[in-house]
């Protein structure tokens, strides 16, 4: 018997949506990664991606644990001397709270070609519409 091997011609990708009201953001990012990986699926193949595309909505509603809304920094470093930033996580969801999860989720992803582009198969928006209601998207259960 053979091993099964995905190829990009026979994967099969869904979509899936995924309200992030009241969901704490780590628990949240793992299961977000482990769905654009592929990883639910039992044809799961390393260098392979066969994920789906997952939709988040309501970015802005996450919770954390503990005192991260002020501890908690986002650096990012202008290239120049001096030029390092930092903003917390209140700022940064005051801003930008799609990035916040875009963030938590790359930072659970390998280190590669195909895990950035199994990150572009991830859309983020911060109110409870989103633009993907023609792909039929299913509910995405997290814990």
């Amino acid at each position: 018997m053979k091993t099964y091997v995905a190829t990009p011609e026979n994967r099969q990708r869904d979509w899936y949506v995924v309200d992030a009201e009241g969901k704490t953001l780590g628990r949240l990012a793992t299961q977000i990664a482990d769905a654009l990986r592929g990883k639910r699926k039992p044809e799961y193949t390393p260098h392979c991606d066969v994920g789906d595309f997952v939709v988040v909505i309501n970015a802005e509603k996450i919770v954390v644990t503990g005192d991260k809304l002020q501890s908690k920094r986002y650096y990012r470093h202008s290239g120049y001397p001096g030029g390092i930033k930092s903003r917390s996580l209140q700022e940064m969801l005051d801003r930008k709270p799609e990035d916040v999860i875009r963030l938590a989720v790359k930072g659970m992803l390998p280190r590669n070609k195909l895990a950035r582009k199994q990150l572009l198969k991830l859309k983020i928006y911060t109110g409870s519409e989103h633009p993907h209601a023609a792909q039929q998207p299913k509910p995405l259960e997290v814990e």
